[in-house]
């Protein structure tokens, strides 16, 4: 998700870490980029992060803490497609950034065996996090039968989830806009009754 004003060094290695991770992936920068990014020198950034893999796991933390209260905040009495539209809407004007971004989650993903455990773990937490929430979303657009679909929610979710990192990386290669919501509704959930994953 979009990073905030950072207001301090930490929080400003961060952000400009997070950014870069985005749009180079995390073996496409060093801690002197990273300085001349913040103006600061190198030996400033491993007070905060003594090595790489800590800025990693730190830059996955921030940004899945972020992406956990936009997830929180989509009001969960909306009826399911609308929480799904809500979703998809969300990561198609947050998760791509300036145009240039991929989803942190999804760029590390890619570099997946060049990462420590612990950012490894910190990332499948990410993933788990967002299937999570999507399999609820289709259980109770099941229930309400607004929300049709093979398989179970969870299986679904995580189809879901992968076309949504798909999608992402897609639009970033063809400079367009991700268009999830056609994506989801063409290979996974049909909804009756209204505009969700259909528009």
């Amino acid at each position: 998700m979009d990073t905030q004003t950072p207001t301090n060094t930490r929080d400003q290695l961060l952000s400009h870490a997070q950014k870069l991770i985005r749009t180079r992936g995390c073996n496409g920068f060093s801690y002197r980029d990273l300085a001349d990014h913040v103006g600061v020198k190198t030996s400033s950034i491993h007070y905060y992060f003594p090595c790489k893999d800590d800025l990693l796991y730190e830059a996955v933390e921030s940004y899945s803490t972020r992406a956990l209260a936009a997830l929180r905040a989509i009001d969960t009495t909306l009826p399911a497609q609308e929480q799904l539209d809500a979703y998809l809407h969300l990561l198609e004007t947050q998760a791509c950034g300036d145009g240039d971004e991929l989803c942190l989650g999804g760029m590390l993903a890619a570099e997946v065996m060049s990462l420590p455990e612990k950012v490894r773990l910190a990332l499948q937490g990410f993933f788990n996090a967002h299937e999570s929430w999507l399999a609820r979303v289709l259980r109770e657009g099941a229930a309400q039968g607004t929300l049709k679909f093979s398989g179970s929610p969870e299986v679904t979710a995580r189809a879901l989830f992968s076309t949504v990192q798909g999608c992402l990386i897609s639009s970033r290669l063809f400079h367009e806009p991700p268009r999830l919501c056609q994506a989801v509704g063409a290979m996974y959930v049909e909804c009756d009754g209204g505009k969700a994953a259909t528009s």
